[in-house]
């Protein structure tokens, strides 16, 4: 075995074990995760929506993250609500930062006392189902903007 044959299969070894490093932490950075945020809402509507709340969102990689939550928006609606116990579900997405920001939400909604909600949002990245169970009345058509940032 020659100096210059013994080099060349150091260097095919080499190149070996960079490519197969690299197509690992390719098929790493192209993993989805997926996440569930819980949460508590509460607002109120006349013609004009707001709702404030917090929740946290988890993901099966481990992570999670403490959320704010605002709703906010116009229509012709009236009403108070309160939701204590909102699950919602997130579409699979590459990194937990990707849920953060605003979804668009429009919809009818009508609901007296013990009420539930189900709604589907969408912020270009990501789909939000959102479900809860929760008290208060409403009655109208909106349209508004629910927004989830870091607490």
């Amino acid at each position: 075995m020659d100096a210059q044959g013994s080099i060349c299969r150091r260097a095919l070894a080499a190149a070996l074990v960079l490519g197969l490093a690299g197509a690992v932490s390719q098929v790493a950075a192209q993993k989805k995760i997926d996440c569930e945020l819980k949460y508590r809402l509460a607002g109120w509507s006349a013609f004009y929506k707001t709702a404030n709340g917090e929740g946290t969102i988890t993901c099966d990689n481990g992570q999670s993250m403490r959320v704010a939550l605002t709703l906010k928006g116009g229509g012709v609606t009236f009403g108070k609500t309160k939701i204590d116990d909102g699950r919602g579900k997130f579409s699979e997405v590459s990194n937990i930062n990707d849920l953060l920001g605003g979804y668009a939400e429009a919809g009818a909604e009508a609901g007296a006392v013990k009420s539930t909600e189900a709604k589907v949002l969408t912020n270009g990245t990501a789909t939000l189902a959102l479900a809860g169970k929760g008290e208060g009345w409403s009655i109208g058509i909106s349209g508004a903007k629910f927004t989830i940032r870091r607490k």
